[in-house]
């Protein structure tokens, strides 16, 4: 998710709100990820990072396969059974709520993006179990208090719920102020009760190559993509306690052997962690 568009989503003509003119995260993902629903200018924006680091298709299917053993640890170990999905992009294979309603169908789950595009689809393609639910809110990551009452209409938060944000933090800038990550985050967690999770998943700035694709990139599209450091990122999980094996890359929590060394340069850290 990127950009900070704020508003009503128009239901009745959604697809009037999307700027196909100017790249967007999500889409720009979904290219990577080989989907079909982009478009050049999202298409333009990839093959530019591309060409400064090969990896970046591989990152975002061990990103995809990180979400997966995330949700089914949270739910087959942890006890969860709803999950707050921030930032979700396009429809994929083995989406939040698929790989959660696989080991308990009464799982529900809200997501969340400012991509019309998203949501157009995911009212299409992500459709739940008749013991779950599935609901769908257009906001940006820096509208908590709105994503949080919008969210009370599916989810019980007096409940345990597993916050999800994956590969979005990265889209805010670092500031002063209370859109900044480590205010944002914790103003998520306020609103969920003890026995919550947080799992965050995000790309850092310990490789060179890395950089220089997402400084180039920002430069192409006028994207704001902002890079963190490992403590910059351990610290979001101030205050939680963290789930074994703590905060690694993401090919290393918990992984199952297709993960191990698919990627050259552990680029993304992740960590899952319970708020006490």
């Amino acid at each position: 998710m990127s950009g900070v568009t704020v508003g009503v989503w128009d239901e009745g003509n959604p697809v009037a709100r999307i700027d196909s003119s100017r790249p967007h995260s999500a889409r720009v993902y979904n290219y990577l990820l080989g989907g079909k629903d982009n478009y050049p200018v999202d298409r333009e924006a990839a093959e530019v990072f591309l060409s400064r680091f090969l990896d970046a298709a591989v990152l975002c299917r061990m990103q995809r396969r990180f979400l997966g053993r995330a949700v089914q640890y949270l739910v087959a170990e942890a006890g969860v059974r709803q999950f707050l999905d921030i930032g979700t992009g396009l429809p994929t294979a083995d989406n939040t709520h698929q790989v959660a309603q696989r080991v308990d169908p009464t799982c529900r789950v809200v997501y969340v993006d400012n991509d019309p595009l998203v949501l157009v689809h995911a009212q299409a393609l992500l459709t739940s179990t008749p013991q779950g639910a599935c609901d769908y809110v257009r906001a940006d990551v820096r509208e908590p208090e709105h994503i949080l009452s919008e969210a009370a209409r599916t989810l019980d938060f007096t409940q345990p719920i597993a916050l999800m944000l994956l590969a979005v933090l990265g889209q805010i800038p670092d500031t002063t102020g209370p859109d900044d990550p480590t205010a944002l985050v914790p103003r998520l967690l306020q609103a969920l009760p003890a026995g919550s999770y947080l799992v965050i998943s995000d790309a850092t700035n310990i490789d060179e190559s890395f950089n220089e694709a997402e400084r180039e990139y920002n430069n192409t599209t006028g994207g704001t993509h902002h890079l963190r450091s490992p403590q910059q990122i351990a610290a979001l999980f101030t205050g939680l306690d963290l789930v074994a094996p703590g905060i690694v890359p993401i090919t290393q929590w918990r992984p199952e052997p297709l993960d191990i060394g698919t990627l050259p340069v552990d680029i993304s850290l992740s960590g899952v962690a319970r708020k006490p």
